[in-house]
């Protein structure tokens, strides 16, 4: 029962020590976390800002603004583009294949909206 408390006081003795030396060795750490983790937070935003992912839900009714967004194509994309947008990402989201249900719907709505 004795070795084990001493042991015990040994070990926070050990780890006090080595804290002590951490603190004196760097004294600037702390300024230097801050610093870098508000350099990472403004370069975050400034990649966010210029995402080119749309930012918003969908729309109650789906326009062909927002179909074309859905499929990267522009709004007066011929229908052939259209088609292969939409099979390029189908490929990649239908449900047979572990995709989503709700996103495929959404590319479907898309492709019939584009393809008029």
């Amino acid at each position: 029962m004795a070795s084990s408390m001493i042991i015990a006081g040994l070990g926070m003795a050990t780890i006090g020590f080595g804290a002590r030396f951490v603190l004196r060795t760097m004294p600037n750490l702390g300024k230097k976390m801050a610093d870098a983790v508000g350099t990472f937070q403004k370069l975050d935003s400034k990649t966010l800002g210029n995402s080119k992912y749309y930012k918003g839900g969908f729309d109650p009714k789906m326009t062909k603004r927002e179909a074309s967004l859905i499929l990267s194509v522009s709004p007066n994309a011929n229908s052939q583009r259209v088609r292969a947008a939409y099979k390029k990402m189908m490929l990649v989201n239908h449900p047979d294949r572990g995709g989503s249900p709700y996103i495929s719907a959404k590319l479907s709505e898309a492709k019939d909206i584009l393809d008029k």
